[in-house]
């Protein structure tokens, strides 16, 4: 599959992209309260693994990865492919040394956003979050821990929405490979749907193996 339109990988257009395959009306979502990172960590911790749905990141799976883990039940992964040459496609599709690898679409199951994987041959979790991030974060907050049995970085913060000046819950986290670095990022239009989505990244935490 090829690079997503900057209308699906842009957070703040996601309703506008998936009103579009429908012919009901678009509707505005009510601005979402602020919430600090220390809760939503603790939203996080308390959040139970989505049913599955499959694996993904084998050869022959829907994308093939350094590591493996189950996708949330009705969500549908599809592999990325950023062309470098495209600067639209680099703009949207490369943060840092990382690229795009696979977003796993929320909408069939009901939600609005993603779980999107980016890969990066350089080592090191917490940087690679970092340069993930860059400036536009507000307040991360890092915490170290195993996933899979390899060292992580898990991130929590918030950022302004790109539609009004509230504040949107943000989360992503960071494996060691061995010979680099995967970050899964939990990619929500706002902070009703983070939360509604929050079990089907616990379940790709929970379930990721190199």
């Amino acid at each position: 599959m090829k690079f997503k339109s900057a209308a699906l990988l842009a957070i703040p257009l996601l309703a506008l992209a998936a009103c579009g395959q429908s012919e009901e009306p678009t509707t505005s979502l009510p601005a979402p309260a602020a919430s600090t990172p220390a809760a939503t960590s603790a939203a996080a911790t308390s959040a139970a693994a989505a049913p599955s749905g499959g694996k993904i990141g084998a050869k022959g799976s829907a994308c093939k990865l350094p590591v493996e883990f189950e996708f949330a039940q009705d969500w549908k992964p599809k592999a990325v492919t950023v062309d470098p040459d495209d600067e639209l496609e680099a703009a949207l599709g490369k943060r840092g040394d990382l690229t795009m690898a696979c977003e796993i679409d929320a909408k069939p199951a009901g939600n609005i956003g993603f779980l999107r994987v980016w890969t990066a041959k350089v080592k090191g979790p917490k940087k690679n979050l970092e340069a993930y991030l860059g400036k536009d974060a507000i307040e991360p907050a890092y915490t170290d821990l195993k996933i899979g049995g390899r060292p992580a970085v898990e991130v929590v913060y918030q950022k302004k929405s790109e539609l009004d000046d509230s504040l949107e819950q943000e989360r992503a986290f960071a494996v060691g490979t061995g010979k680099g670095t995967v970050v899964v990022v939990l990619d929500s239009f706002d902070n009703d749907e983070h939360e509604a989505m929050l079990p089907a990244y616990e379940l790709a935490k929970a379930t990721l193996t190199v």
